[in-house]
């Protein structure tokens, strides 16, 4: 009996011995397998704003600069980080005057100082003057055949009458220059010029006449003279026009805007006088 009982209590001992074992193999095999760790521990932290782990939130952030795109600039719609691919957006009077430059409506400046040539007709009478204090200036009024008109969206405006067949007649007007201020007045005047054509036909260029510099009494000013081209009915029609930029003290330049059709040719002179008069208040 005593040998049964050794024999018993040796194989108790073996079977122990080997369910352990068999747990501690079946531990090592579960550890092995890709991915079991991050299934059977814990889920790795995500960020709240982009729901990518923790750790690659924290890495895009120091990856990349500081700096914000610039407005309008869509990252998402472009596929890339905003600082790799935004840059600051042109302020908008470089981008008026790479408009105006690109434009082949308005050939470049000439390069040197070209004064206002003498112009055909006689001068129409004259009443006083116009002062438009918005604006900071004053020049002539002209009576009979000009007329002073209701102004908007001017702060002036005078008008010869109409002429049959056209809708296009003389006109003189005044306002603070509506279109971006540039470094110099000579660019600015560039640009206001530029502008002009949106008050005569459809398709209309313009060929320069005179670009000077001016004393307005002790403010600086520039002077832009132009012919426009366009066509009217099929017929080719010429109008002579100009413009005077005065500096005012404490506002946005005057503009002094005057453009008279072929059609009304006797009064082209009148460009001269209202050019020749502008004062300042």
């Amino acid at each position: 009996m005593r040998v049964v009982y050794r024999i018993a209590i040796i194989a108790a001992v073996m079977g122990v011995v080997g369910g352990g074992a068999a747990v501690l193999l079946a531990g090592r095999g579960g550890d092995s397998t890709p991915g079991a760790a991050g299934v059977v521990s814990s889920q790795a932290p995500t960020d709240v704003a982009t729901g990518a782990p923790a750790g690659a939130a924290s890495a895009l952030s120091t990856a990349e600069p500081s700096t914000p795109p610039s407005p309008g600039v869509s990252a998402a719609s472009s596929g890339a980080t905003p600082a790799a691919t935004a840059s600051p957006s042109p302020s908008p009077g470089t981008t008026a005057m790479d408009a105006a430059l690109s434009d082949p409506r308005v050939p470049p400046l000439p390069a040197s100082d070209k004064k206002l040539r003498t112009l055909p007709g006689h001068v129409a009478r004259t009443r006083g003057l116009v002062k438009d204090r918005r604006s900071g200036v004053a020049f002539t009024r002209f009576a009979k055949e000009w007329k002073l008109t209701k102004a908007s969206p001017f702060a002036s405006r005078q008008v010869l009458p109409k002429v049959k067949g056209s809708a296009y007649r003389g006109i003189l007007v005044s306002c603070p220059v509506p279109i971006p201020v540039q470094e110099t007045l000579r660019d600015t005047a560039f640009l206001a010029a530029r502008w002009t054509l949106n008050h005569h036909p459809s398709g209309a260029t313009l060929t320069w006449t005179a670009s000077q510099s001016l004393k307005v009494g002790k403010r600086d000013a520039w002077l832009l003279g132009y012919d426009v081209h366009y066509t009217l009915k099929g017929k080719d029609r010429t109008s002579s026009a100009a413009i005077a930029l005065v500096d005012v003290r404490g506002k946005k330049p005057a503009l002094v805007f005057v453009s008279i059709p072929d059609s009304q040719k006797k009064r082209w002179h009148d460009i001269n006088k209202v050019m020749s008069s502008i004062k300042t208040l």
